[in-house]
């Protein structure tokens, strides 16, 4: 079940900004486990570096590649390297991500723009130079594109105006992408994260919402949730196993969800 023997996967944003196990981190090691090989990418060589090893050490296949998935050069560089060093390319995760906090009027112009490209255009980017190998080699393929609720939901709380519009892109991009292939053997979905306990919790969240306790905020986010805890790198990379798996072989041009029922939550 869900073995992806025989396969080549680009896995992107696949490091993790400290220790613990990322969306893409999680995903790498879980694909690889299942039998692909897996190539991996991060703009951080040592981030990629201790992906790499952690698949190693578990006696998969995997190759890490430090590559900028803003760069279009630097991307199609990235996939013509995984076709050399593999002879294929069947998947692909588009996992490069972050967010911002801001409104459309405190923030700057510049912020804007480089939360669409990071969030939108890195996956873009990641399509626009895998899926010509992917057609190429004749026996189709699978592309996940990582989303967020923050493209399905809003808070006023914490406003963040251009995330949450390029996560939603990704869902219409998706869609999109899996209309022009789905005659071609190619499929194209979405996972959407809720709230996860990621490495980026500590790193970049207890930053930017200025707080002094991270445990505080960590208790908080896990009682938002209706399972009454945030996820984890695992349960978003199980999802993404599913979609590029061949038991998900009439799935395409859709989304799962993963929150823990976040999203389909209403106000009490």
């Amino acid at each position: 079940m869900l073995s992806l023997a025989g396969k080549v996967a680009v896995v992107t944003g696949a490091g993790s900004v400290g220790p613990g196990w990322g969306n893409g981190k999680a995903t790498a090691a879980l694909l690889a486990r299942q039998g692909a090989a897996v190539f991996a990418i991060d703009v951080e060589p040592d981030a990629v570096a201790e992906t790499q090893r952690l698949i190693a050490e578990a006696g998969d296949t995997c190759v890490a590649h430090r590559c900028d998935m803003l760069d279009s050069e630097d991307v199609a560089a990235a996939m013509a390297a995984c076709r050399d060093r593999f002879g294929r390319l069947d998947l692909l995760v588009n996992n490069v991500g972050g967010s911002h906090p801001g409104g459309p009027v405190d923030m700057p112009e510049e912020v804007w723009d480089r939360q669409i490209d990071f969030n939108l255009k890195t996956a873009f980017l990641g399509c626009k130079h895998a899926l010509p190998i992917m057609e190429a080699g004749g026996a189709g393929g699978a592309v996940v594109n990582i989303s967020s609720i923050a493209g399905l939901r809003m808070g006023a709380a914490r406003v963040h105006s251009a995330y949450s519009a390029s996560k939603a892109g990704i869902i219409g991009f998706s869609k999109s992408v899996a209309m022009a292939y789905a005659a071609r053997g190619i499929r194209c979905n979405t996972v959407v994260p809720g709230l996860m306990h990621t490495p980026l919790v500590e790193h970049r969240l207890v930053r930017q919402l200025g707080a002094n306790d991270a445990e505080a905020l960590i208790a908080k986010r896990h009682a938002s949730v209706p399972m009454g805890r945030m996820g984890s790198g695992w349960d978003v990379a199980h999802a993404v196993l599913f979609l590029l798996s061949d038991e998900a072989k009439y799935v395409t041009g859709t989304e799962i969800v993963v929150d823990g029922g976040l999203s389909a939550a209403g106000p009490v």
